[in-house]
């Protein structure tokens, strides 16, 4: 375990309208305002996105299974953004539902807003966190210096 203690900055309320892209619009945000490192909630519907609704073995390096949620969804969900070198990283898990259906999962890429989605973004300052690539795990882990 890995830890380390520093304080919320600004706060962000974002709107994303219909057909927009959550993880650029986030990016945007986060290269925009300067923001080192952040921790984000959402909720609204989404028209589609591709989800990993876990791995096909617990081994690592995971052999993801992909999900293509494209039926209009609600959303639910947590993420946080940390830098690998000079691009900043999404990794968002929420839990999304049609009519009564639901996937839960990380949701990775073509996260396309349906009608609207709000979401806060927490800065997250005097803390060194950046997600490098884990070669042992197969993933972007986050790494925490003190």
């Amino acid at each position: 375990m890995e830890y380390n203690s520093g304080k919320i900055g600004r706060v962000f309320y974002v709107r994303f309208d219909h057909g927009e892209d959550i993880f650029d619009g986030l990016k945007k945000l986060v290269m925009k305002e300067n923001l080192l490192g952040s921790w984000f909630q959402i909720f609204g519907g989404v028209a589609s996105a591709n989800v990993v609704i876990g791995p096909k073995e617990p081994i690592m390096p995971p052999d993801p299974v992909w999900q293509h949620v494209d039926n209009v969804n609600e959303i639910l969900g947590t993420g946080s953004i940390f830098w690998n070198e000079d691009e900043p990283l999404i990794h968002l898990h929420a839990a999304l539902g049609h009519h009564g259906e639901s996937v839960i999962g990380c949701v990775r890429q073509n996260a396309a807003v349906y009608l609207v989605i709000e979401a806060v973004v927490f800065e997250l300052v005097d803390m060194q966190i950046s997600r490098p690539w884990y070669e042992k795990g197969g993933f972007n882990r986050p790494e925490i210096k003190e």
